[in-house]
């Protein structure tokens, strides 16, 4: 085990100081802080480096957001209200955070490109407000002011994939307030039609995508916490 700040919530991996071995983001709810393990390559990390987020920050995800080669990272700060975006410098350190709005208590972050700008973009699960937003990126580190959709009640997750195989990044959340899971096709410039609803496993916790039976069509799976199951959605057209 490796020690990160307190109540480590998300986790997410990537190449942070650029020397081709993996290294370790948390997103530690209980201090509002980032921990970044940097990797020797042989399965074993050197001692957390601290990076101050918004506050409560709940998930975690990476990407190139100022298109400079250098991995950076992005919470989501749920008692904020906002997501937190910190500039990598390619050396395993990061810029203070800059914080953009978000819904109402976002639980979950992930990032796509969502309006076919070849840059980055955001998408926070809010659970206060029962929607996703989306910030669309610039190419210096910076986003658009927050497009909000509406899903159903309290999405707690969220995951990003082409489901119409129409070339556009669409949205899946998993709402737990219903049971349900909700499917956003996006457009490709940025918004989304209204949500499509589906009935899922009891209080899903989380979601991702993949093809699950070799149809080339991307499939969905959530995690049923409380029933100790997991529920497969397979693309029927």
């Amino acid at each position: 085990m490796f020690s990160t700040d307190n109540n480590p919530h998300s986790v997410a991996v990537g190449d942070f100081n650029n020397d081709n071995h993996l290294d370790i983001v948390t997103a530690n709810y209980g201090t509002s802080t980032a921990s970044v393990l940097l990797g020797y390559g042989n399965g074993s990390f050197a001692t957390q480096r601290t990076f101050p987020t918004g506050s409560y920050p709940y998930s975690v995800a990476v990407g190139d957001f100022n298109n400079d080669n250098h991995l950076d990272i992005v919470t989501a700060n749920y008692n904020a209200h906002n997501a937190s975006v910190l500039l990598g410098y390619g050396n395993g350190s990061f810029a203070t955070h800059k914080t953009f709005s978000t819904g109402s208590l976002p639980y979950l972050v992930a990032v796509g490109d969502f309006n076919n700008d070849n840059q980055l973009d955001i998408v926070t699960a809010n659970s206060g407000s029962h929607s996703v937003s989306i910030l669309l990126g610039h190419n210096n580190g910076t986003f658009e002011t927050q497009m909000m959709f509406s899903t159903d009640y309290t999405p707690i997750s969220v995951a990003v994939g082409d489901f119409n195989n129409d070339n556009q990044l669409d949205i899946v959340t998993v709402n737990v307030g219903r049971n349900v899971v909700s499917i956003l096709l996006g457009y490709g410039n940025g918004t989304f039609a209204t949500q499509m609803i589906f009935s899922s496993g009891y209080y899903q916790s989380s979601v991702a995508v993949g093809d699950f039976n070799g149809d080339s069509r991307l499939d969905i799976v959530g995690a049923n916490v409380l029933a100790a199951t997991a529920g497969v959605f397979l693309q029927i057209c």
